[in-house]
Formats: C-alpha cells, structure tokens, sequence
C-alpha cells in the first residue's frame, strides 16, 4: 500500500511537470505580472552582484520578461530579506514563479501542521480544520499574488513550536518574520520584554545570529545595499499610496495629508500590547498569547495588504477547534456561516480579479479578529481540556 502511495505521488508529480513545461508559454504571461515577478528581477541582479532596488534596472528585467506596467514591481522588503530571493536568480522568470509558489505551498502545509501539532487533541486533524487553512481567503491571495505572507507565516509557527525546547532555532526563525517587520510590531515589543524578565538569551542569540548572517548575505553581493534600499523607498515613496489596511483607510477618510496618522493605530497596538503582556506575564505561553498578539498585529499595522494576513492562520485554526469541540446551537452555526460567507465574498473578490491595492478588501482583518475572539468564547478551561485531550506537545521529537 505505502508503495503503490509513493509511485502515484511521483506520478502526479511528473504529470504536474509536463503540464508546466507544456504550457509554459501561456503561463508565462500571468506569472509576470505577479509580485513573486519583483523577487524574481532582484534575486537575478543579486546573483550578477548588483543593485536589487534599482528601479530602472528592475524595470528593464520585467519589461523583458512581458510585465507592461509603467511602475516596476519593487522588492520593499529590507536588505537582510534578500538572500531569500538568490535561489530565484539563478532561474528564469518561468519556473522561479513555479519554485516560489511550489515554496509558499510548503510553507502553509508545514504552518497548518505545526499548527494541529500545537492546537491538536488527537493524530489527525478533522476535516473543517484542513479546509479552512486551504480555503481562507488570505491564503488565496497570497498564491495569487506570488507574496512572501506564508514564508512569514511559516517563521512565526516554527518560533511558537520551538521556543520551548529549542530556544536558539525558535530565535533564527524570527529571521523569516523579521522581511516585514513593520507587520509584527506588538509582537517584537512583547518579546524583548519577556527576553529580559525570562532571561532566554539563546533566543536572543539565535536570532542575531541569523539576522547578522543574513545582512552579511546581502553585503556580499551588494556592499552598498542599505544606501540602495533607502534610496529606493524614497523613489517609490509609499507615504503616497493608498494602502487598503484599517490604518490605511482611516487616514484616507479624515486625514489624506498626514502620512503619520497610519501610525496611530500602531500605537494604539503597543499600549495595548503592553497591558496584555503585563496582565498575563506570570502564565505566558507563546502558542496561545502569541495568537492574540497576531490579531492585534493585522489590525494595528500602519500598512500591509491582505497577503499580509495570512500570518493569522494559526489564530483561524484554534478557533476551527475550539468552536468544533464545543456544542453549538443554530444561533451560533448561524453566526459561522455569516463568517464562512464573508470569507467567500473576500475569494469571490480575487476571482473577480480586483486589485488587491482596491480600498474594498480593507474590512478583511476585522473579520478575522471578530472570529478570532467569537470562537474564543467557547474555549474550554485549561483544567477541562487536559482531563478530556491527551496533553499537547510543545516539544520536536
């Protein structure tokens, strides 16, 4: 059985092969106006030793490739992010598509995994919780879009798996987060508090240790690489954009000006997270605080898109659990399906092919932190769920 198993997974492989050499062609026109197109162009010029936020070169290596835009799509994310981008230099536009989406697929089955593993009460997880992590809308949005959401996704769920046991690999994880940092900003300030009162200093070690040897990765390759970088920000200059996030929208609306006031709510997001750190600092456990702090972390955000949300899947899951553990009445099946609808107006929005740069997707993160804290009303007590589930593994065997 185990091998008739292997030969048709190395079948379908094979067929999956064919298909994407066969229609190469056609295929090529949609990958290059994709963003994973942006990591494709900085990873090539990386690999020859030059500049990766050049726009004019970036421009003429997307040009070439059919991107018809006037604006080039940028890499924005900050030089120590860049050696992710270096196996993509070495292939064309083609198939450095199909090795990212290939990459981004993994990383959500590896989350969603670490996830049962953390969240879970038996071997396999039920069938709701597996289909919600396929078919939640960021996640979509994120291989549509070719972003980097689940390779960060992946990063925060292998820190809440290891942190315990492997403190020094939990802390080179953060690295993956750390390619948009602006994102994570309750979390990084929750974390050096619990660094100092806990004294975990392997963390702290591992995760300068992956954060030096990535900047000397980019160094490498481009020595001028943070002048490039802050040259380029200053091109594109974001603080002009409409960006369809909470904070987005609200300087939008009353404050279009005053690029400062999408940090309000970043602000607001640190108190905040400071009270719940304090409040909760004598039990704090990373795989469950850590879920809170996610939400807080979309919705106080001074910029992202809904790729970006695809960090809350571990927050998405636990609540799969928690409502499917608990006994429901139509009241509350009635409220699910209204998530499960919205969830399908934000998928039926991507099919439809609206920008994802389009001011009606901003609502998205409000609706998962509503079904983040409405499933947590029916969480069970700590006390109950370790006499009713075999206790969880926080540990890698």
């Amino acid at each position: 059985m185990k091998t008739l198993k292997i030969v048709l997974n190395l079948g379908l492989a094979a067929l999956l092969f064919w298909f994407l050499a066969r229609y190469e062609q056609k295929m090529r026109t949609a990958a290059a106006s994709r963003d994973s197109m942006s990591y494709w162009a900085a990873g090539k010029l990386l690999v020859h030793r030059q500049n990766p936020y050049s726009v004019a070169d970036v421009q003429r290596l997307e040009s070439g490739q059919g991107y018809a835009g006037k604006r080039p799509l940028m890499m924005r994310t900050p030089p120590w992010s860049v050696w992710m981008t270096l196996p993509e230099g070495v292939l064309n536009s083609y198939w450095a598509w199909v090795m990212w989406e290939a990459l981004l697929l993994a990383s959500l089955v590896t989350s969603m995994r670490i996830s049962w593993r953390l969240y879970g009460d038996g071997p396999r997880p039920p069938k709701v919780f597996v289909l919600t992590g396929y078919i939640f809308a960021p996640v979509a949005a994120c291989l549509a879009a070719g972003q980097v959401g689940m390779i960060l996704l992946l990063g925060i769920t292998a820190f809440f798996l290891l942190e315990k046991d492997h403190p020094f690999w939990a802390g080179a994880a953060l690295l993956l987060p750390m390619a948009k940092p602006h994102i994570f900003m309750p979390i990084w300030l929750v974390l050096a508090l619990w660094v100092l009162r806990e004294k975990r200093w392997a963390l702290l070690g591992g995760a300068a240790a992956a954060f030096l040897m990535a900047n000397c990765i980019g160094l490498a390759f481009d020595p001028g690489i943070f002048g490039h970088y802050r040259e380029m920000l200053h091109q594109q200059a974001i603080q002009n954009e409409f960006i369809p996030s909470l904070s987005g929208v609200i300087r939008a609306l009353f404050f279009r000006r005053f690029f400062w006031v999408q940090f309000v709510p970043m602000g607001l997001g640190l108190l905040w997270s400071l009270w719940f750190y304090w409040k909760n600092r004598s039990m704090w456990n990373w795989p469950e605080r850590g879920l809170t702090l996610l939400i807080a972390c979309v919705l106080a955000t001074p910029y992202s898109w809904m790729t970006d949300e695809v960090v809350v899947v571990p927050a998405i899951l636990q609540g799969v659990l928690w409502l499917h553990r608990a006994k429901l009445g139509w009241g509350s099946r009635g409220v699910i399906l209204i998530f499960v609808l919205l969830d399908s107006l934000l998928l039926l929005m991507l099919a439809a092919r609206i920008p994802l740069t389009h001011a009606s997707y901003f609502w998205s993160s409000v609706v998962w932190c509503c079904w983040y804290f409405y499933a947590k009303s029916f969480a069970r007590p700590a006390s109950e769920q370790q006499q009713s589930a075999p206790a969880r593994a926080y540990t890698v065997g």
